[in-house]
């Protein structure tokens, strides 16, 4: 896939230095770049599905058959 990307100045100063200090090329920097963020974003979604979890968020419970299109006549019942 082709990339296309427009910098500020500071993160294009960002990206020179990172070229300098490292001797890498412009595609394994993003490479890195992409690993990290997914490694962090994915991280994320697994904690959050953990807290739910645990805070009994996830779960399950049982009711009547037609309570996913009845809800509404339930409610005015009670």
């Amino acid at each position: 896939m082709r990339v296309s990307v427009r910098l500020d100045e500071k993160r294009s100063e960002r990206f020179e230095f990172l070229k300098r200090a490292t001797g890498e090329g412009t595609t394994a920097i993003l490479r890195r770049a992409i690993d990290r963020y997914y490694g962090e974003v994915s991280r994320g979604v697994s904690r959050a599905a953990e807290v739910l979890a645990r805070t009994g968020f996830i779960g399950s419970g049982e009711g009547r058959g037609d309570l996913s299109t009845d809800y509404k006549r339930y409610l005015d019942e009670g």
